[in-house]
């Protein structure tokens, strides 16, 4: 009964993924019109201290700003991921936790992936727009989108460590045979006692 209910049917699953998706790169794409629209370029505009910055910055390579050379290789990763979350989508997504993470992971996958594809200096080796700095955390500026795909990433992490499936069950748990392998030793060993108490009080 507890695995029905996270049991989602293939449409309510796709539906569900795509309205995640579609949100979280709304969101994404909106808050870097509006960096670009508001914020200095390379410039650091503090908001709390040391937790919250904002620093308006073009990124053509991956987090720390790894591979600016080979921009069009994370194209192709990106676009291979999102696609790959689609057919999960299409085919084997049923259960609602993952659902809900694949949908949000999507949604920052394609946020950075529209980066790639619309922005200069053009078409699959666009500059990934970054503004948050929260320099007490980590030292990269990242955007939205990042903030999703990391999150979601580690809840994937988490749903495969506690065993649940993409269609919303649970792996079962091993049934250990020691105890009752043990409690049979007993009977046998009870049975045997037994035995050989009555064999005695027969020879007397």
């Amino acid at each position: 009964m507890e695995g029905r209910t996270r049991r989602l049917r293939p449409t309510t699953a796709g539906i569900v993924i795509a309205i995640l998706a579609v949100v979280v790169l709304a969101v994404d794409q909106f808050t870097k019109h509006l960096a670009l629209q508001n914020l200095p370029y390379q410039e650091i505009v503090p908001v709390w201290g040391d937790v919250l910055q904002f620093y308006l910055t073009r990124n053509s390579g991956a987090a720390f700003s790894l591979g600016e050379g080979v921009t069009w290789v994370f194209t192709i990763v990106l676009a291979i991921a999102a696609l790959l979350i689609v057919f999960l989508a299409a085919t084997r997504v049923r259960g609602r936790w993952w659902a809900i993470v694949l949908g949000l992971l999507l949604g920052g996958i394609l946020g950075n992936l529209t980066d790639r594809l619309l922005r200069e200096p053009g078409f699959a080796i666009g500059h990934v727009i970054d503004f948050i700095y929260t320099p007490w955390m980590m030292p990269a500026i990242y955007n939205v989108a990042d903030m999703f795909i990391v999150t979601m990433m580690i809840c994937v992490a988490l749903l495969v460590l506690l065993g649940v499936r993409l269609d919303g069950t649970r792996e079962p748990r091993a049934v250990k045979e020691t105890p009752a392998a043990d409690t049979a030793a007993t009977d046998d060993a009870a049975a045997d006692d037994a035995d050989a108490s009555t064999v005695r009080r027969t020879d007397l």
